[in-house]
């Protein structure tokens, strides 16, 4: 399955559908028309027509310790 940009590379699409997926799980309705009852599935489509959008936030810097 080939997706379009802006996705970052495959490991964020398949973090952002998962976490997706266990929405749907939870009772989330489905946003488009897809062709699988898999939530998992639901969730890949509902990305690539561009009804989900995601964000990959970046790490948090290490906070330094002082001593006071």
């Amino acid at each position: 399955m080939a997706f379009m940009e802006p996705l970052q590379n495959k490991y964020s699409l398949v973090k952002g559908a998962a976490r997706r997926a266990r929405q749907l799980q939870s009772g989330a309705p489905s946003l488009g028309v897809s062709n699988s009852t898999k939530a998992c599935r639901v969730a890949q489509d509902e990305i690539r027509v561009g009804k989900v959008t995601y964000t990959v936030q970046s790490a948090p810097l290490p906070t330094a310790d002082v001593p006071r």
